[in-house]
C-alpha cells in the first residue's frame, strides 16, 4: 500500500503533479497534513509520519520515505511503464538519477543560499553557486528541449520546480525561462495547481 503525505501549495505538490503525470492515481492514497508555514500560519500535524514534520512523505507497506529526489526515483522503479523517466539500469538512467542527486545536493541549495542572501567558501568549494547551477542547466537544454533530450521527464518536473514557486528568482536566460514555462504549463501541473488552491481555501475557512 503507497500513501502519500501532502500539504497543498507545497514541495508536496510536486510529487502530485508526479502521480498525474504517470497515471497512478489509483495505487496511492493521498492523506492531507498541515505544516508549519512561512507565514507563521499551519503547524506540525500529529498524524504526519515524516520525521521533521515536513512534505512530502510517502509510505510505502509501513516503511517511510521522503525527500522529493527518493520519491521520485521510488515511484518511477515501481512504475516504469509510466513513461516520465528511462529504464532502469540503462545509461540514461543513471543520468537521471544523477539530476535526482544534483536537485537535493546542488540547485536548491544554492538557489536558498541566493535567496537567504549568504554565503560561505566552505559551501562555495563544495557546491559553487547558483548562477554556476543555471549554467549546468542550460548547458544540458542545448542538448535538447528537455533536461534528458527530447521527451519531458520527472527530472524537468523536479528541477524547475523553485523557479516555479518563487517566479521572481527565475533566471533571466531566456532558453531557461521558456523551459520554466513549458514545465509550469503542463496539464498535470496545473490541475494540481488548481486543486490545491481548492485546499488552501478550505483551509483558511
Amino acid at each position: 500500500m503507497l500513501t502519500l503525505f501532502h500539504s497543498p501549495q507545497s514541495r508536496s505538490s510536486s510529487i502530485l503533479t508526479l502521480i498525474e503525470e504517470m497515471g497512478i492515481q489509483d495505487w496511492i492514497e493521498i492523506r492531507e497534513v498541515t505544516i508549519p508555514r512561512m507565514d507563521g500560519s499551519g503547524g506540525r500535524d500529529p498524524s504526519n509520519p515524516h520525521p521533521e514534520g515536513k512534505v512530502p512523505a510517502l509510505v510505502h507497506d509501513g516503511h517511510v520515505i521522503t525527500e522529493r529526489a527518493a520519491i521520485i526515483l521510488h515511484l518511477t522503479c515501481l512504475f516504469p511503464d509510466s513513461g516520465i523517466a528511462p529504464k532502469v539500469g540503462t545509461p540514461e538512467w543513471g543520468v537521471f538519477a544523477m539530476w535526482m542527486a544534483w536537485y537535493q545536493g546542488v540547485l536548491e541549495p544554492t538557489f536558498m543560499m541566493e535567496a537567504g542572501g549568504f554565503s560561505h567558501p566552505w559551501l562555495t568549494a563544495a557546491i559553487r553557486d547558483h548562477q554556476t547551477a543555471q549554467v549546468r542547466l542550460r548547458a544540458a537544454l542545448d542538448q535538447g528541449p528537455w533536461i534528458l533530450g527530447e521527451t519531458y521527464s520527472a527530472a524537468d518536473l523536479l528541477l524547475h520546480s523553485p523557479y516555479a514557486w518563487f517566479p521572481d528568482a527565475a533566471p533571466k536566460d531566456p532558453v531557461l525561462l521558456n523551459w520554466i514555462e513549458r514545465c509550469k504549463a503542463r496539464p498535470a501541473r496545473a490541475k494540481v495547481v488548481s486543486e490545491d488552491a481548492e485546499r488552501m481555501a478550505r483551509l483558511a475557512a
